[in-house]
C-alpha cells in the first residue's frame, strides 16, 4: 500500500509531506521541515501555502499562494508521491486553513501532525483569530498529534495555561476536540530557568519530557523541526511515543548545537544526527 493508509510500503524509502510556509531565512517552515526529513531518512515533499520574507530578526512580509495552486500541489503529490505521514505548519489565512483541511480529507492523507503555528519566535503574529478558530475546528480533529506551545494552546482553548497541571488539562481538552494525542511544549514557561518540560497526552496516559534549559537565543524553527521529526518517525511506521521521544531528543541536541548565525533569534542546527535507529 503506497497511500498514507495502513503501514508504509516495505522496500521503498518512506515519504513525508510538509504543508506550510516558506522561510527565506532557512531556519523554520518548509526549509526546516525538509532538512529534518532528510536527517531522519525520509523523502520530503512539500505543499507551499505562503512565502515569507523573514530572517532571524523577524517577519517582514507574507505572500499567500492562491488556493487553487495549493490544491494542485496536494493533488500532484497524492497521485504520484502519496505521503506516509503529513505535517502542517503556518497556514496564514482562514481560507488556506479550510482548504488544507478539505484537501487532507479528500486525498486521504493519514498520520497527520498539526503544528498550529500562530506566533513566530520573534513574537510576530502569523495567524488571524479567524484562522486560529478554524485550526481548532477543522485541523485538530484530523490530527494524530497536535504540538502547540503554551501560547498556541492558550489561543486554541482561550484560557490561561501557567503550569504543568494546566498543560495536562490543555492536552485533554484538545483531545476532546478530536485529536488522537497532544504534545504541549513548555519552552515558553515562565518560572524555572533550569528545566524545560513538554507534556504528552495520549489516551489515558500522560508523559513528561524533561530537559535542562539551554541558555540561548537560537531557537528559531524549534516547533517546525519537532513536528517534522515526529512526522518522519510516523512515516517510518513507528509508534507515536517512540516518534515523539526521538523528536524531542533531536530538537534538544539541535538547540545545543545551534550555529550562532544571524542577529536575532538564530536557527537551531539541522546538522545533528537523528537517533541511531530513526533514519532506517
Amino acid at each position: 500500500m503506497t497511500s498514507g493508509q495502513g503501514q508504509p510500503t516495505r522496500g521503498r524509502r518512506p515519504i513525508a509531506l510538509t504543508i506550510a510556509g516558506s522561510d527565506s531565512g532557512g531556519g523554520a517552515g518548509i526549509q526546516a521541515d525538509l532538512k529534518t526529513f532528510h536527517q531522519f531518512g525520509v523523502f520530503g515533499t512539500s505543499v507551499i501555502v505562503a512565502v515569507t520574507a523573514q530572517n532571524t530578526r523577524g517577519v517582514a512580509g507574507v505572500h499567500e499562494i492562491p488556493g487553487e495552486m495549493v490544491t494542485s500541489q496536494m493533488e500532484a503529490l497524492a497521485g504520484d508521491l502519496p505521503p506516509d505521514a503529513v505535517k502542517t505548519g503556518m497556514l496564514a489565512t482562514p481560507e488556506l486553513v479550510d482548504l488544507v483541511a478539505t484537501g487532507i480529507k479528500h486525498f486521504g492523507f493519514r498520520r497527520l501532525v498539526v503544528d498550529p503555528v500562530m506566533v513566530a519566535t520573534s513574537g510576530d503574529r502569523l495567524l488571524s483569530p479567524d484562522a486560529e478558530r478554524l485550526v481548532a475546528q477543522r485541523l485538530v480533529p484530523l490530527a494524530t498529534l497536535v504540538t502547540p506551545n503554551l501560547e498556541e494552546a492558550r489561543l486554541l482553548l482561550h484560557e490561561a495555561i501557567d503550569g504543568i497541571d494546566d498543560m495536562e488539562r490543555a492536552g485533554h481538552k484538545l483531545m476532546q476536540l478530536g485529536a488522537e494525542a497532544v504534545l504541549v511544549k513548555g519552552g515558553h514557561m515562565s518560572g524555572d530557568d533550569s528545566e524545560l518540560v513538554d507534556v504528552l497526552v495520549t489516551g489515558d496516559t500522560v508523559r513528561h519530557f524533561r530537559h535542562p534549559r539551554i541558555p540561548t537565543a537560537s531557537t528559531h524553527g524549534t516547533g517546525c523541526t519537532l513536528s517534522a521529526a515526529v512526522a518522519a518517525g510516523l512515516a517510518h511506521g513507528r509508534d507515536l511515543v517512540t516518534a515523539v521521544v526521538d523528536a524531542v531528543d533531536f530538537v534538544h541536541r539541535a538547540i545545543a548545537g545551534a550555529p550562532a548565525i544571524g542577529h536575532g533569534h538564530g536557527p537551531i542546527s539541522h546538522f545533528v544526527a537523528a537517533p541511531t535507529h530513526a533514519n532506517s
